[in-house]
Formats: structure tokens, sequence, C-alpha cells
């Protein structure tokens, strides 16, 4: 029993021993201290001692506002508000954050996260402040590292998004500016494009810089700080602009009030396209991150703008085809309308003589009593033959050019023509037009027609349909048309392009035509359901106002 007492003893004296609250706390990487209400440091832990601004004299004793903020009078604003009183007021805890500005440049900011925690007497009154500081410089430094990081992501996503969206050049490069001076925070900047056949740089989008500034900061390859740049392919960071004796037109810088640039080239395949500008009123105020950036951001833009450029040199050549195959149709139509003309009056008129001399021949045979049979029989054979070219002929004038479309109109020029080609072999045809009681401009007219042409071509000579419908309907706006046939039809996915023995030719044709007039053709067909071609195309006013 002695022996468990003495054990019993020891165990107590060996856990208070273990809990000594001095040892625990000098034990901690963070500073612990206990501040009283006047502000006096009546306890410090080992951390405290050492981490403290002078760590040869002890903190214990001092006020804390003299040890932490160097001070002589409690902390208050603009500083920061001391939250020691708060705690003693509202005997809550409170966690704050603060940061220490650094004196030097070299030495980034130092942020403490300050706990606070009321200490009190067995009565429950507070005699004292428990104050734990630890150290979160590096935590706040990866924090900011991550928000700069998802905030330079984010706008380089924007930048992406814009150059796959936008075929336009300032619309691509003037979000590109913008989404630079947001990441940077700056609010002056500009992008110069590369004329090739002048060798000159000039601008094509600024933020924050004047008019006159923008019309007389062009040069030349080599020459001032953008032109340099230009040249070599090289970044360039100045903390003054102002001050630099490559800069030309200093006069503009000055009256800019220009100080902290930076300058970057735009690439596309490792040419440079363009330099992008970045300035400041602050000298100093760019840093060698900013240009790493700056840089990776240029490669996005030098690319945009030679894919601009391209679609742009496609867009050219785009208008030029349209032209040329504006040109192209409308010169057929006029051959068209000439050979039709020439045909009705010259090979017609003569092609109808030789049929009533011919008849006239056999008439004169007959009433001399002429008995040759092989004679008479020649006569009539040619006879027959010179009224098929006769009907031929008209035939092709009316593929050419049919009289209908210029005396009575489209609607009727399409039905007549869809009777004859049609219902002679056996297709029964149907039409319906509305909204057609007045002209349509001519230029609608011949390409609706010749589409209608084309379709009914199709419907022919490929189809095997028993019946046809033909549907037009117009309004002041435009006008749809619509061809259909029950024949045993085609697989449109495979009609891409123009075979090598022309089919597809004139499918080809009419989506061309029709887009001449901006309009627009679609064909849908299935192999065994039929064809359909539906035609739109719109009625702008200026095109009334010229049939009118």
């Amino acid at each position: 029993m002695v022996g468990k007492m003495a054990s019993i003893r020891s165990s107590k004296s060996m856990s208070a021993q273990s809990i000594n609250l001095k040892d625990l706390a000098d034990g901690l990487e963070d500073q612990l201290l206990v501040v009283d209400p006047a502000f006096n440091i009546v306890f410090a832990n080992l951390a405290t001692e050492h981490q403290s601004p002078n760590s040869s004299v002890s903190p214990i004793g001092h006020k804390c506002y003299e040890i932490f903020e160097s001070r002589n009078t409690p902390c208050s604003p603009p500083l920061w508000q001391c939250p020691h009183r708060n705690v003693i007021k509202n005997g809550k805890p409170v966690t704050i954050v603060h940061r220490y500005s650094s004196p030097s440049k070299s030495e980034s900011d130092r942020c403490v996260k300050i706990t606070l925690y009321p200490l009190r007497n067995p009565t429950g009154a507070i005699y004292a402040v428990a104050e734990l500081r630890r150290d979160i410089t590096a935590e706040s430094e990866l924090e900011r590292q991550i928000l700069r990081r998802h905030h330079q992501l984010r706008v380089l996503t924007n930048i992406s998004n814009a150059i796959t969206t936008s075929f336009d050049l300032d619309t691509i490069l003037k979000i590109g500016l913008n989404n630079v001076l947001e990441i940077i925070s700056g609010s002056i900047g500009g992008i110069l494009l590369l004329n090739k056949d002048t060798n000159t740089l000039s601008y094509r989008v600024q933020h924050g810089l004047s008019a006159q500034y923008v019309e007389q900061m062009e040069m030349s390859i080599g020459d001032g700080i953008a032109g340099k740049v230009a040249h070599t392919g090289e970044s360039i960071l100045l903390e003054d602009v102002s001050r630099d004796p490559v800069t030309i037109r200093p006069d503009l810088v000055s009256n800019e009030g220009l100080q902290g640039f930076v300058s970057i080239p735009l690439k596309a395949k490792g040419k440079v396209v363009g330099v992008m500008n970045i300035a400041s009123h602050i000298a100093g105020r760019f840093s060698k991150d900013d240009v790493l950036l700056l840089n990776t951001i240029g490669d996005y833009l030098g690319t945009a703008i030679e894919q601009a450029e391209l679609y742009a040199g496609l867009a050219r050549a785009g208008e030029r085809y349209r032209a040329l195959l504006h040109h192209a149709l409308s010169a057929q139509e006029q051959e068209r309308k000439r050979i039709a003309r020439e045909i009705h009056d010259e090979t017609s008129q003569a092609i109808t003589s030789l049929t009533l001399s011919l008849q006239a021949i056999i008439g004169m045979a007959e009433m001399k009593g002429i008995t040759d049979a092989e004679l008479l029989e020649r006569l009539s054979t040619t006879h027959s033959y010179a009224v098929y070219a006769g009907k031929e002929i008209v035939k092709l004038m009316k593929e050419l050019r049919p009289t209908l479309l210029d005396e009575l109109g489209l609607p009727a020029a399409i039905h007549r023509y869809a009777k004859d080609i049609l219902q002679a072999k056996g297709i029964n045809v149907s039409a319906e037009f509305s909204g057609v009681e007045q002209r349509l401009p001519p230029e609608i007219e011949v390409t609706l027609f010749r589409v209608a042409q084309g379709a009914i071509g199709n419907i022919l000579e490929h189809s095997d349909a028993e019946n046809a419908i033909i549907e037009l309907n117009c309004n002041e706006n435009s006008c749809e048309m619509r061809i259909e046939d029950d024949g045993k039809g085609f697989d449109v996915t495979k009609l891409t392009k123009v075979a090598s023995d022309g089919r597809g030719a004139g499918v080809f044709t009419m989506k061309e035509r029709v887009k001449l007039v901006d309009g627009c053709c679609h064909i849908e067909s299935k192999q065994g359901h039929g064809s359909k071609v539906i035609v739109n195309v719109p009625i702008s006013k200026d095109m009334a106002d010229e049939e009118d």
C-alpha cells in the first residue's frame, strides 16, 4: 500500500512537470504572448523573443505596439484598428490578417495571421488577452500566385475564344488588348500592325492614348522602340521610356506622360506581324514576369493576326469569285437571248420558208398530175423533216429564252415549260402560285426560272417520277419556290462535288445562282422517296425600286 501511494505521488509529480505552460509555449513555432489591458506584454514564448524586431531585448514589460509596430501610441486608423480593445470589450475571440509592408523593393511584404483570445480570472472578468501570431507570408503568396495564374488562364481563354469565334481582326485585337490591360491592372496600351508593303508600323487599336499620338506615332522597321522590337523579334522592358535615347518623338511621349513601358513582338510562325506596347504613368511599373506573360499573349495575337489576314484574303477571293460568276452567268444569259433572237430571226424564218416551199412544191406536183411516186414520197419526207426541224428550233428557243418569261412573267413561263417538258413524257404536273400578281425584279425572275429549269430537267432525266408539284409563294420581302417529285430519289450526302463526267454540275449551278441574289437553295432527297428542291430568295427594297 505504501509503495502504491508513493507511485501515485510520483505520477502526479511527473504530470505537473509535464504540464508546464511555459515549456509548451516555447515549443510552438508561432508567436504566443499575453497582453494586459494597458497593452503591456506580460508573457512571451521563445518564438516571440526570437522573431521580434529587436531579438536582443525581451518583449516582456514593453508595450505591444512598441515591439511590433515601432509606435509610441496604440495602433489606430489609418494604420489599422487595434483589436485588443474589441476583445476586452466584447469578450469574444478575434482573428485578423495584418500585412507588414517591406521598406525594400527586393523583399516582399510580410503577412501575419493574428488570433486574440480573452483570458478570464475565476470570477469571469477579463484580465488579459492571449495573442497567437502566425507568419502566413508563404501561404498568402502562394494563394496570390494561384489567383494570378487563374486570372491569366481566364484571360488566355478569353483571347483564345475570340480567335476561334471571330474572323474580324479589329474585334480580336480589341479583346486581346482589353484583357492584357485587365490582367496587369493597366490602362494604357496599343497594338501596331506591320505593313509588309511599306515596311512600317502603325497603331490599329489602342486604349488610353491620344488621337495625336496614335496618328503621328508611325515608324519604320528598326526605328524607335517598337521598330526595334519588330526588327529583332525580342521584347523590350523600360523603367522610364521618356528617358530612353531610342525613343522617337520624345515630345509626344512627354505629352502623354508615359514612363513605365514594355514592348512585345506579335509573332506568327516565327515572323513578326505586329507589336504590342503597354505603358504606365509610373516608372518601373512592369516586371520581367509581366514580360513573360505578355510574350505568351503576343504569340496568341500574332497567330490571330495571321489567321484574320488569311480569312480576309479568302473573303476577297470569294468576292472576286462571286463577281466573276455573276459576270459569267449574266454573259451566258445575254448570249442565250442573242442566240434565241438570231435563231428566231434567221434560222426559224428560213426553216419556215423551207417548209412552206416544200408544201407548195408538193401542191404544184399534185396539180400538174405528176405521178412519180418516189419523187412525191421524197418531197413528203423532206417536208416532214422540215416541220420537225421547225418544232425543234422552237423548243430550242424556249430552252434558251422563253418568250413567256418576258411577256407574261415567271409563273406562266415555269408552268408552260414544265408541261411541255414533263407532261410530254407522261409525268403529271400540278402548279400553285400565290403572291405573284406583280412582276418580280428581272434578276429574281431569271434566277428562279433557271433553277426551275434545272430541277425540271433533273426530274425528266433521273427521277422516273409519275407526278411533279411546283409551288411559288411570294410576299413583299421574299419568294419561296418548291419543286417536288415522287421519283426514286438519291443520296444527297454523296453529291459533294462536280464529278468528272459532269454529274452534279446542275445542282452546283442552281445553288450558285441562288447565292448571287443572296438566297439559299436546299435539296432534300432519299432513296425511294423522291426529291424536293426548296429555294428562298429575298426581295430587297432596292430591287423592287429598280423594277418600278
